[in-house]
């Protein structure tokens, strides 16, 4: 599944994140957080800082949502179900 950046911050509102937590949750740096949510659409970064902040998000309880025709989005995952 694609990340979008609107999916990022909509993921550290529910978490009440700053960038910087995010950065340090998910050791992107602060500069490429603040890089790629201003940008609309698809996330625009290696794999591997993808990944890691999906990763991160997950752990906090985040769950993304794909596409299905309607848009995409961010829920808190169900306790005790896995990713």
């Amino acid at each position: 599944m694609t990340l979008t950046s609107d999916q990022i911050r909509a993921a550290r509102a529910l978490l009440k994140w700053d960038q910087k937590a995010l950065a340090q949750a998910s050791k992107v740096s602060l500069a490429t957080i603040k890089r790629i949510e201003p940008l609309s659409g698809p996330i625009v970064a290696n794999a591997v800082t993808i990944e890691a902040l999906r990763r991160a998000l997950e752990a906090a309880g985040i769950e993304f949502i794909a596409e299905s025709g309607v848009g995409t989005g961010v829920r808190f995952r169900k306790p005790g179900k896995a990713n």
